[in-house]
């Protein structure tokens, strides 16, 4: 035979056995499409069509044939979009084959169009691929789990935290590696930037958390900030506004900006007199916002008077003497100088404050007692006896109302006083002009007259070296009163009784300091007529 009969034949027998094999019967259906067995039901899934079966498969797998329309799912991936379904899905291998042979461990899930990142590489398929999470059943499977009807945003799966207050987009503030911290949030896209100390404060301290719809709450939005006070506590309690940033800035509470006008009456020391000029830093010596105390002048104000007028270590209010306009003059009135232990009197009503209170070393106004000594000299010390001063007490012959007024008794001495001795001045008899000076003598003063008074008649009456004023004279008056002219050598009588006295008693002449003479050594009647 030859070789083309043989060629010819080895043809003939190829075709014969291919139409052959296209005749036998293939293998048992898959469960799930074992409702298509039966060789009438070939054409349902086949034809001659190069891309038929696939074509076919998607009329009846409609959900898979949507997600292809729409570019979603691992179906319509460039990595299966142009291949038939019969590549991975392999049918005719009997009852109770897998149709879809999916390697989890090695399945590419970028390729599903959700690359699994973060915490989601990390988790099982399972726990994201079931019942609970599924948003749709849109997959014709009857048994079994199945990977269709998710959807990849992030509330799909995960709680809404914020409860629809905030946007859906999750990963507009969150990331897939954790919850928190939300890396991706940017305050500064808000409507309220963080400046300053705003950027390290804790987010808790502003978005408190609560209870809402009886899940635990976090407010994000609706967080009211037109003013600081919706936040801050108004330590000025409002009596500064409401516009913090007049003065504070987010930068520090304590660093203020600069003020340029400052109204202090807002505040609960209003700036009256002299405090109007004073330098703020005097008073704030540390920092303008640091608190002060100003309920007494002695918080800022060095007690000038250093404690002379603390009672029980307390000082008094200084407002009670002195005012804002200036520490001089004193508004400290008489009334209330009376009401202290030393009301003042008489002279002391007239006399100014500095001359008891004011001091080579200072003001004063803390005296150990109140006895006169304490701003008058002594001018009587170690000179008058200690019996008419007792304890330094001057008003035992002074009066306040006038130095000059003495009211001392003189009956407590040995020399009363009578007559005319009691109108006149104590100094008369009390301060004797000697040596240039004035010497003030209270013992030892002689209580004869011509202690005091200059014998005018010259010795002319002294008997037994005595001159005895009070023979003649009385304390009432200079005339002699006493003065008999008949106990005298010559007694009157007749004319001489009516004779006016100088007739007969005549001045002298030529001396240095002429007297009347009463003594007559010749009384005969020859010596005047």
């Amino acid at each position: 035979m030859s070789i083309g009969k043989i060629k010819c034949l080895i043809i003939c027998f190829l075709l014969m056995a291919h139409a052959s094999y296209g005749q036998l019967p293939p293998g048992k259906l898959s469960k799930a499409h074992s409702h298509l067995e039966g060789k009438n039901n070939c054409k349902k899934c086949h034809s001659s069509n190069k891309k038929g079966i696939q074509t076919k498969c998607l009329k009846c797998h409609t959900e898979i044939d949507a997600l292809i329309q729409q570019g979603r799912g691992y179906h319509a991936s460039e990595d299966v979009s142009d291949k038939d379904c019969a590549i991975c899905h392999k049918e005719h291998l009997g009852l109770n084959v897998e149709l879809s042979k999916l390697d989890k461990n090695t399945f590419d899930h970028q390729l599903s169009g959700y690359n699994l990142e973060g915490k989601h590489a990390t988790i099982s398929c399972d726990a994201c691929h079931n019942s609970k999470f599924r948003n749709s059943n849109i997959s014709q499977k009857t048994s079994g789990n199945t990977f269709l009807g998710l959807e990849n945003n992030c509330l799909n799966c995960h709680q809404d935290y914020h409860q629809k207050t905030l946007s859906s987009d999750c990963l507009s503030c969150h990331n897939q590696s954790a919850f928190k911290p939300a890396t991706a949030f940017d305050h500064s896209q808000t409507n309220y930037s963080l400046i300053g100390k705003h950027k390290i404060v804790e987010c808790i301290n502003c978005h408190t958390i609560v209870e809402k719809n009886g899940n635990v709450f976090q407010q994000f939005a609706g967080i009211q900030h037109s003013n600081c006070t919706d936040c801050h506590i108004d330590v000025h309690n409002n009596k500064l506004g409401d516009d913090c940033r007049r003065c504070h800035s987010e930068f520090s509470f304590t660093d203020l900006a600069e003020i340029t006008s400052f109204n202090h009456d807002t505040t609960a020391f209003p700036l009256k007199g002299m405090h109007q000029y004073v330098d703020c830093k005097a008073c704030h010596v540390d920092k303008i916002t640091k608190a002060i105390n100003h309920n007494k002048c002695n918080n800022c104000h060095a007690d000038y008077h250093q404690g002379q007028l603390a009672k029980q270590g307390i000082n008094p209010n200084c407002g009670d003497c002195h005012t804002e306009e200036g520490f001089a003059p004193s508004i400290f009135t008489v009334d209330q100088h009376n009401q202290l232990n030393f009301p003042l009197e008489g002279a002391h009503l007239t006399t100014p404050c500095f001359a008891c209170h004011k001091t080579e070393d200072g003001w004063n106004f803390a005296f150990p007692n109140n006895k006169c000594i304490q701003c008058h000299a002594n001018v009587h010390e170690k000179i008058l006896p200690e019996k008419y001063l007792v304890n330094d007490d001057c008003e035992s012959c002074h009066s306040k109302e006038r130095w000059s007024e003495i009211t001392f008794d003189h009956k407590q001495t040995s020399y009363p006083l009578q007559g005319k001795h009691q109108e006149v001045a104590c100094r008369n008899c009390h301060f004797i002009e000697k040596e240039g000076g004035v010497k003030q003598q209270f013992v030892g003063v002689t209580q004869q007259c011509l202690g005091c008074h200059t014998d005018v008649h010259f010795k002319q009456f002294v008997v037994e070296d005595k001159n005895d004023c009070e023979r003649c004279h009385v304390q009432t008056s200079w005339s002699p009163e006493k003065f008999d002219h008949c106990t005298s050598r010559f007694v009157l009588e007749g004319k001489h009784t009516t004779l006016d006295c100088n007739k007969c008693h005549e001045l002298t002449d030529g001396l240095t300091q002429n007297y009347r003479v009463y003594t007559f050594e010749d009384i005969t009647c020859a010596k005047c007529h």
